[in-house]
């Protein structure tokens, strides 16, 4: 049996545990055999084998945000003199290998768990005290020096740390993966329409023909709609800031000292760089979800502008020569394996796929918040598993659809001007002059007989060449107004 470091002083043992076959661990259940060569211990393993319901395993970003929670409450604990320092040190220590991800592999439990989070916590504890007892040199299992609950947990609950951890998670991922990849994408829209800010086109409502605008101003439209989408998703993380820490088990902060949850934050503020702050009310953090549930709903509207535009760009590509043929997309792969030659808009239709995904995890997640009893939601999670997907899956489209379909992006300008100078629509402008029902004639006239619209206008009588020239200028028809 190995020895107990003298004055507890931790090790520099690597990660890993050299053994084979099982060893014994204990809860209030009793006795269970784990793998030996796995940190977590025995309420993890019950939830291996009571909750091994499908292939969703809980995402790794909330093991590494609860290793945020629980180096910040090892921390104020140790401050207060609560939990001596050494411990204190030790699971600090452990912690930052969670955060790192190095301990990844000792994180196995299953999505559908208990609604609180429960086993996800007590993993953690677990796998934070037998990693603490292997550097301070004590027997894994043995729950000493460093006991999971007593330490490692102490003055928290399942019901408060879980949520925590959401937010932590949610923010994280925000501002780590999505919103880096969706500005990136917005910057390339706008400077990729500002090229053709000039080059007029036909517009199109209800997918027919209407009067023109220019290329640049469609997609400048397509920059604002994805520019306020964003600024919704970022005006989304101010409810995540809110952390449920300090409230325990159902909001009245039992089992945990006076200011706990605002020590905590304010911890947990200065570990990440963010702006944590504590919950101003600790029943709603616990008995709702609403602020992940608003921050899904944001997810969900930036899907939906992800797909109009992803719709439209696969549209305005269709063809070559049978299609609307205005936009000529990347070709970063063969299109068909029977046809050859042929080209597809593949991040486009990667995307809308995704944006659909999207859309489904946020009906989930408004089912799920709505489900909150009492003093808890129990089903969290489904909430953190469906944000944690939405939000990886956009921020990774992003940069796909930037990067191998927008950056590479070209008009077809002799495709574009044959639409305008073949459109029916720019009778409009004639419109205020011989009125709209003249000119109403003049364009179905033009339709019928195949005529131009300044042939049919000509020979209505109702406008001279020289009018007929002055006024239809589709480069004066789009704007400003």
């Amino acid at each position: 049996m190995p020895e107990q470091i003298p004055d507890h002083q931790l090790s520099d043992v690597p990660i890993g545990i050299d053994a084979d076959g099982t060893r014994t661990e204990s809860d209030s259940m009793g006795e269970i055999d784990v793998a030996a060569d796995r940190y977590w211990g025995a309420q993890t393993q019950r939830s291996l084998i009571h909750f091994s319901i499908g292939t969703d395993r809980m995402p790794k970003e909330v093991y590494h945000a609860y290793g945020y929670v629980k180096k910040a409450a090892a921390q104020v604990n140790a401050r207060a003199g609560r939990l001596p320092q050494w411990k204190a040190d030790a699971i600090a220590r452990v912690c930052d290998e969670v955060i790192a991800g190095d301990l990844d592999d000792h994180f196995p439990l299953y999505v559908f768990q208990t609604g609180s989070g429960t086993q996800s916590n007590m993993n953690v504890n677990e796998v934070i005290s037998n990693r603490a007892i292997q550097l301070l040199g004590g027997v894994l299992g043995s729950k000493a020096p460093i006991h999971p609950n007593d330490d490692v947990n102490m003055g928290q609950s399942s019901n408060d740390t879980f949520p925590t951890a959401m937010h932590i998670a949610a923010v994280l991922e925000i501002q780590g993966r999505l919103l880096p990849s969706a500005r990136a994408l917005h910057q390339s829209l706008t400077d990729t329409g500002q090229r053709w800010n000039d080059l007029v086109k036909i517009g199109r409502t209800h997918l027919e023909d209407a009067v023109p605008l220019t290329v640049g101003q469609e997609w400048s439209g397509w920059a604002a709609q994805l520019d306020t989408a964003l600024t919704r998703v970022d005006a989304a993380q101010n409810e995540l800031y809110r952390l449920a820490a300090g409230g325990t088990a159902v909001g009245t902060g039992l089992n945990a000292p006076h200011d706990f949850g605002t020590e905590v934050a304010a911890e947990i503020a200065t570990l990440t760089s963010r702006p944590f702050v504590t919950a101003p009310n600790k029943f709603e953090a616990l008995g709702g979800l609403d602020g992940i549930v608003a921050a899904g709903a944001a997810l969900r509207g930036l899907a939906v502008t992800l797909m109009k535009v992803a719709n439209d760009i696969r549209w305005l590509a269709s063809g070559p020569r049978a299609g609307l043929a205005e936009l000529t997309l990347p070709a970063n792969e063969p299109g068909s394996s029977i046809m050859p030659g042929k080209v597809n808009p593949t991040q486009c239709e990667a995307m809308v796929m995704v944006c659909i995904q999207v859309l489904g995890d946020d009906a989930a997640m408004g089912m799920a918040g709505s489900q909150g009893k009492f003093q808890l939601n129990a089903m969290r999670p489904i909430i953190i598993n469906n944000f944690l997907h939405s939000a990886r899956i956009l921020g990774d489209s992003c940069e796909k659809f930037r990067r191998y379909c927008i950056d590479g992006i070209d008009v077809n300008q002799a495709q574009i001007t044959d639409y305008v100078n073949r459109s029916l629509m720019l009778v409009t402008a004639l419109s205020p002059v011989i009125g709209y029902d003249n000119a109403s004639a003049i364009a179905h006239d033009a339709d019928r007989t195949g005529r131009t619209l300044r042939e049919s206008a000509l020979a209505s009588g109702l406008v001279s060449a020289e009018e007929f020239d002055r006024i239809v200028v589709p480069s004066q028809m789009v704007g400003p107004f």
